[in-house]
């Protein structure tokens, strides 16, 4: 007998396939962003909800995926062991006060979760892009994976944040001892020259969902 956890906890997997979070596989679907939130799922009065057929056949749809596959990303034990639960937010928001610690480390509340096959960092997080200015690499409802224990090579993808609380996503073209040189990965933008000690860290773009 299919059961409530089996049937969301595929969606979650199909997101994952897609390097998406639930949120980002029912945008991706047509769907209200909310639609499969885990605060969804249930009633206030504890009553389960269960995703409509509707809502399934547009995600598969929109990913590509069969029933079939579908059907197989249901059960405990189909694929568990190779992946890992990721924090995500949306970009926009990464500035924002209390969702880093002075590590660049995800912290504090707000952040919701994708499943992702297993990076080796437990501290990697994943932002979700919303509007063109990033355009053509990162798009709008595309997610990027951001490591922070990746090494940092010169013409890497990173996410940078000031001491200011100013959060971008970048291509490093030189680092030196005094300062932080990045290219817009928007050509329309300007590219950004930043003092080393303006700089409250920076981790490496490992992975983006396009």
């Amino acid at each position: 007998m299919l059961k409530h956890a089996d049937i969301w906890r595929a969606i979650d997997r199909l997101a994952a396939q897609n390097g998406l979070s639930a949120s980002g596989l029912a945008r991706r679907a047509g769907l209200d962003p909310t639609t499969f939130n885990k605060s969804k799922r249930t009633t206030g009065d504890g009553k389960l909800r269960w995703p409509s057929t509707e809502s399934v056949s547009k995600v598969l749809e929109a990913t590509g995926a069969s029933l079939t596959e579908f059907v197989s990303l249901v059960g405990e034990a189909a694929g568990s062991g190779s992946l890992q639960r990721v924090p995500v937010i949306g970009y926009a928001q990464a500035g924002n006060a209390g969702f880093f610690d002075d590590a660049g480390f995800p912290s504090g509340v707000g952040w919701d979760e994708l499943l992702f096959p297993s990076i080796g960092d437990p501290h990697a997080y994943a932002l979700e892009i919303a509007g063109d200015s990033m355009d053509p690499v990162y798009r709008d409802g595309d997610t990027i994976i951001v490591s922070p224990a990746a090494q940092i090579r010169r013409n890497d993808r990173v996410v940078v944040r000031t001491k200011g609380g100013e959060v971008m996503a970048k291509q490093l073209m030189r680092e030196t001892a005094t300062k932080v040189e990045l290219m817009s990965i928007n050509r329309a933008h300007p590219d950004r020259n930043i003092p080393r000690a303006d700089v409250a860290w920076m981790a490496r773009i490992i992975w983006a969902s396009q």
